[in-house]
């Protein structure tokens, strides 16, 4: 068992200045992962249809990037109290910007292990931001404040997400999600079909690796700044498995891992979905257009978070979410046409409070073990490869409106685990 990492809490404390110029810079960071990580949706039907995927092979985008979670959320952990806040952004933002640029070999090769490798990369520089960024926004400031700091930041983390898929569908979804008959047309116009599709494909991710690195510039040059707390280990810091022994942490990590998997898998299918004849009958830019309300509804949920926190317990309002956005997954698969569609776009609404607030709620009363907290919970991010998996095995098994149940599932679990927070933790928040 490693040592606990140190907090040191003073410098946010003692330079309150400093602190309110760096919270708009850490808020960015949200929105940039929020972004590059929702264009996954609007390249799913893209890479379904272009390499003739079933939904479960198609899922595999989504398990390639959440496995990076997994992976190195552990070593994040490590790598936080060894060199401190802003160093690891600094090396999350390279690392996700190189990724990034992969997705350019990825579409001249046309091969779908090579997208996967870049979503895995991606993930990798995500996976090291997040530990150092959720914590990061929650220390910059008092420990009463921090489920409304937190989801304020969420709230922009949506902002990205409400953007991005209509780039995704400007850019990605605009051609198509249909490969042509390679036994049907011309040699020559199936290489064309190709070269414009690859354009398509990579085109946004260079831009997102070219703003990456800018902010990489800028954390590195801020480095320094008083405003940050920093993590150091006394004996070597790391990452503390013991702390599962609190259940309040451990079943936030539960509650993280079933919730991250029903927003992915909704977030997934969501332009297939719409595409049905059932619900809408779309076309695949249309679709994906409507994927940004449903990223929206969490931002404009978050914003409304930010406030509502401040005066309802955490726990309570979580418990409420969660059971009416299971409560709407079950209505849109039960229903059809502008009912189904309604209903599965604004489950974003509810699911708006949840991450950040089983987020906090998780790691109240870790003190000087934050870090090692928010590794954990980090961790039980990779519940966005593992549930889409067994949401799209479903899909393939049973429709894509029977699918719906595997999400609806996590969210009466989540349900419980607020209830938990409000009933039985209140006295201990």
């Amino acid at each position: 068992m490693e040592a606990p990492i140190q907090l040191n809490r003073a410098p946010a404390a003692a330079a309150p200045a400093s602190a309110s110029k760096v919270v708009p810079l850490v808020v960015m960071l949200f929105f940039a992962w929020g972004f590059a990580t929702v264009l996954i949706d609007t390249l799913i039907p893209k890479l379904k249809g272009f390499f003739q995927l079933n939904y479960t092979e198609a899922m595999l985008t989504q398990f390639a990037f959440f496995l990076g979670y997994l992976v190195f959320s552990i070593p994040a952990s490590f790598l936080l109290a060894r060199i401190g806040y802003f160093r690891q952004i600094v090396v999350g933002l390279v690392i996700m910007a190189g990724g990034c640029l992969l997705f350019a070999p990825a579409a001249q090769l046309g091969v779908y292990p090579a997208f996967l490798f870049a979503l895995f990369v991606m993930a990798a520089g995500i996976t090291t931001l997040q530990v150092a960024a959720n914590p990061l926004i929650a220390l910059l400031g008092s420990a009463a404040t921090s489920h409304s700091r937190l989801n304020l930041a969420q709230a922009f983390n949506s902002l990205g997400t409400t953007i991005g898929p209509l780039v995704g569908a400007a850019l990605i979804l605009q051609g198509g999600v249909t490969a042509p008959d390679a036994a049907k047309v011309a040699p020559e116009v199936l290489e064309t079909f190709r070269r414009a599709e690859a354009d398509a494909v990579q085109a946004p991710f260079l831009g997102i690796a070219a703003i990456l690195l800018v902010l990489a510039i800028v954390f590195w040059f801020l480095r320094r700044s008083p405003a940050a707390p920093s993590a150091a280990g006394g004996q070597g810091a790391g990452f503390d498995l013991g702390l599962l022994r609190r259940p309040r942490l451990a079943l936030g990590a539960l509650s993280i891992f079933v919730y991250v998997g029903a927003e992915v898998s909704i977030g997934s299918i969501m332009i297939n979905y719409l595409m049905l004849d059932k619900t809408l009958g779309a076309v695949a830019a249309s679709a994906g257009q409507l994927v940004a309300l449903y990223w929206g509804g969490a931002m404009v949920g978050r914003f409304i978070g930010s406030a509502v926190l401040s005066r309802v317990p955490a726990g309570m309002a979580l418990c409420v979410c969660a059971l009416v956005a299971g409560l709407l997954a079950c209505t849109s698969a039960a229903t059809v046409g502008m009912i189904a569609a309604v209903a599965i776009i604004a489950i974003g609404l509810f699911n708006s409070i949840m991450f950040p607030t089983i987020f906090t709620l998780a790691i109240e009363g870790l003190g000087e073990r934050t870090p090692q907290g928010s590794g954990l919970l980090c961790l039980a991010i990779v519940g966005g490869a593992i549930i889409p998996l067994i949401t799209g095995r479903v899909a393939d098994l049973a429709g894509l409106s029977v699918s719906l149940l595997v999400p609806a599932i996590c969210y009466a679990w989540i349900a419980v685990y607020g209830w938990l927070a409000a009933r039985l933790w209140v006295a201990k928040a």
